[in-house]
């Protein structure tokens, strides 16, 4: 079959090397951005494929706009997702270049590396290049004493998942042959915003890496979406990558949230039932619907914060969620209650309720409550 089109004309080569910035509310930099990789990759063929998580700032609008007046820019809009390292890999998956990067949008990473990371990938055969705040040369710029600790916390807690001598696991900014990417992509957890250390902890083999300094730089415009979630979500990659072979993280993160919502449901009680001596029917039933929509609430703040319900959809997944979880109560009690008459110990039959309602919870509100939005 012919590979030339209907004009023709010789078919122009794709891009050798594709950089994937994933963004939400990135609008006032991704121009900049562009400018910036056209000055330092001359002479490269290269392509910048922009995976916007539906930005409320149109951030995806822009990109389009750029990417009709240049052939080097793509845009990828992603509608009912969130995650900074689900979009980046969604963003490789529809790349045919032989080498990929990644980088953030906001200006902070040094694009100047990329050709030396082009560089070590094609000559010296090394399967990721990183960008490294912590070697000698590089520096982590003006952060403030809060957000360093912070890192370095996080650097310490990837030490059993990394290979010793490399100094920056946290970097957001690297670069892999695809080959290496196709090794790694259906192992990855792509939970949070740490792909790097997803893809370390992901390898069946040791990786060949090589770091290069850099120093990041100051955000230029925007707001940084660095807040106390992610240090959730990154321990949550960090439990995937220990038990999520065994047991899905999301219910671990479930599990948790419903113990939290027993702490609500007793203060709730105690509050009615001893503080306003309401009667006990009403304080139980209001402390019932109060700890469920603390649960409701908590789950789709951070179990589900890439599904994430808002507006009507918020009410309606309110109301399924407790239509659900009163159906597993149903089957809480109905099991424990034949195991109790079985003679098994009252405890162990509280226990085994517990899990049955537990579970039924998951599973239902996971393919129903937050199913992917309708468009």
């Amino acid at each position: 079959m012919s590979t030339l089109g209907r004009s023709g004309a010789d078919p122009q080569p794709g891009p050798e090397l594709s950089i994937i910035v994933p963004t939400f509310n990135e609008r006032e930099n991704i121009g900049r951005l562009v400018d910036l990789l056209e000055a330092c990759l001359a002479g490269v063929r290269w392509e910048l494929i922009v995976v916007d998580d539906d930005s409320p700032d149109n951030t995806a609008d822009l990109v389009r706009g750029l990417a009709r007046l240049n052939a080097h820019v793509r845009c990828v809009q992603r509608i009912g997702r969130r995650g900074l390292s689900s979009a980046c890999l969604e963003g490789m998956l529809t790349s045919s270049a032989p080498f990929l990067a990644v980088m953030d949008g906001d200006l902070q990473h040094d694009e100047r590396l990329l050709p030396e990371m082009l560089r070590q990938l094609k000559e010296e055969n090394y399967d990721l290049v990183i960008g490294s705040r912590y070697m000698a040369g590089g520096s982590i710029g003006q952060w403030d004493e809060m957000r360093a600790k912070t890192s370095r916390w996080a650097t310490s807690m990837s030490r059993p998942w990394v290979p010793e001598g490399l100094t920056d696991p946290m970097s957001g900014f690297f670069a892999l042959r695809r080959d290496t990417f196709d090794l790694l992509v259906r192992r990855t957890s792509g939970l949070g915003f740490k792909l790097l250390l997803d893809l370390f902890a992901s390898s069946p083999r040791l990786l060949r890496f090589k770091e290069l300094p850099f120093e990041f730089r100051i955000r230029q415009a925007g707001e940084s979406k660095v807040d106390g979630q992610v240090v959730w979500e990154y321990l949550m990659l960090l439990l995937d990558k220990s038990i999520g072979r065994y047991v899905p993280v999301r219910l671990v993160a479930f599990a948790l949230v419903g113990g939290s919502g027993v702490v609500v449901h007793f203060a709730v009680l105690l509050l009615f039932y001893r503080g306003l001596s309401l009667p006990f029917a009403w304080g139980q039933g209001l402390a019932t619907v109060l700890a469920m929509t603390s649960n409701f609430a908590l789950n789709n703040l951070i179990t589900y914060r890439d599904r994430r319900l808002t507006g009507w959809h918020w009410l309606r997944g309110w109301l399924s969620f407790a239509l659900v979880c009163g159906l597993g109560a149903i089957g809480n009690v109905g099991v424990a209650s034949y195991l109790f008459g079985q003679d098994l110990h009252w405890g162990f039959s509280a226990m085994a309720g517990i899990v049955v309602g537990t579970v039924w919870n998951y599973a239902v509100t996971a393919s129903y409550t937050w199913k992917a939005k309708s468009r």
